[in-house]
């Protein structure tokens, strides 16, 4: 099991101002899971995987990772995130942003560049290596996010509408790669979307409410 939550609850502010963006949710994702998170805006689904990944801490419940301990805090070692809005440091090129994580992580300078261009290879994307962010269309630099994410190796993938800002053909082109970042290191993949042809493609689909874990259906 790679990411456990138990009847977990996340509210933002306080009194009459309190949001319940999540709402007594349990729920389980194993290694090798592809699973859809779906639901209207609003619905919790980005801040379910903010929990998942650690980037908040319930205000109820417990999040776990059995694979990894219960420490609240995001690691990039247990999951890696690929967010809705652009998450490229803009003063960093394609490597640097893609090393950072590593880095952080406790790879040497050297090993985490390494890893790097290996990531983008494998993607088919060295060329865009010394390219500074704002140099990058949406689909390049949502591409070079999954290669951080690849370059991690992370077991558990998250990421929040990753085609929502994209055309159909690029957001296409995004999405397999993301399957293909999974299988290429047997990691578990959970993406939030609004859109049905995206949902359809997962083996499993969770329907968020209003905060609340609604459905959950399996395919196949």
């Amino acid at each position: 099991m790679l990411v456990s939550l138990d009847r977990v609850s996340l509210d933002y502010g306080s009194g009459t101002r309190t949001v319940h963006a999540v709402t007594d949710v349990t729920a389980r994702v194993s290694r090798g899971a592809t699973i859809a998170v779906t639901g209207p805006s609003g619905s919790g689904k980005s801040s379910l995987l903010h929990l998942m990944a650690g980037l908040e801490a319930p205000t109820s419940g417990t999040v776990s990772w059995p694979a990894f301990g219960i420490s609240p805090h995001a690691d990039p070692a247990r999951a890696g995130v690929v967010f809705q809005a652009p998450s490229l440091v803009p003063t960093l090129d394609v490597i640097e942003n893609i090393a950072l994580p590593l880095v952080v992580a406790g790879a040497t300078d050297a090993d985490a560049r390494d890893r790097s261009r290996e990531a983008l290879s494998l993607l088919d994307l060295a060329w865009l290596g010394d390219q500074l962010p704002d140099t990058l269309s949406g689909g390049q630099a949502q591409r070079a996010a999954l290669a951080r994410i690849l370059a991690l190796r992370a077991p558990l993938l998250l990421a929040d509408e990753p085609t929502g800002q994209l055309d159909s053909e690029t957001g296409a082109a995004v999405l397999d790669l993301m399957f293909r970042v999974a299988h290429e290191i047997g990691a578990a993949l959970v993406v939030s979307t609004h859109d049905r042809s995206v949902a359809g493609r997962f083996d499993m689909e969770w329907t968020m409410t209003a905060g609340k874990l609604e459905d959950s259906v399996a395919r196949g």
